[in-house]
């Protein structure tokens, strides 16, 4: 099995080739994923901090996707105080092409 565990915009993700998975929404950059453990079969490579020659090939399939709605409350005791909130993150999907 191959996967790596990739950095992108500060959060880690595992993946594997042909893989999709969402991330933190980038804007207009494009995906650069910074390669911190490679796993090829019974092969470990780990980087310090990134591993050296390894490359992951991302394809950005959707720019914007919202996500699951998110609903936030406060409460404070004996101050009659409630407040409800409630939000949808924005996501950027994306899918590994090829990890070298």
């Amino acid at each position: 099995m191959k996967y790596a565990v990739v950095r992108i915009k500060g959060r880690q993700y595992k993946v594997s080739e042909g893989e999709e998975f969402l991330v933190d929404f980038l804007g207009k950059d494009k995906p650069e994923a910074e390669v911190l453990l490679m796993v090829n079969d019974e092969k470990v490579k780990v980087g310090t901090p990134k591993v050296k020659g390894a490359k992951v090939v991302l394809k950005v399939l959707e720019p914007e996707v919202k996500g699951k709605k998110l609903h936030i409350q406060k409460y404070r005791a004996k101050s009659r105080y409630r407040k409800k909130i409630g939000f949808r993150p924005v996501f950027t999907s994306l899918q590994v092409k090829s990890i070298n």
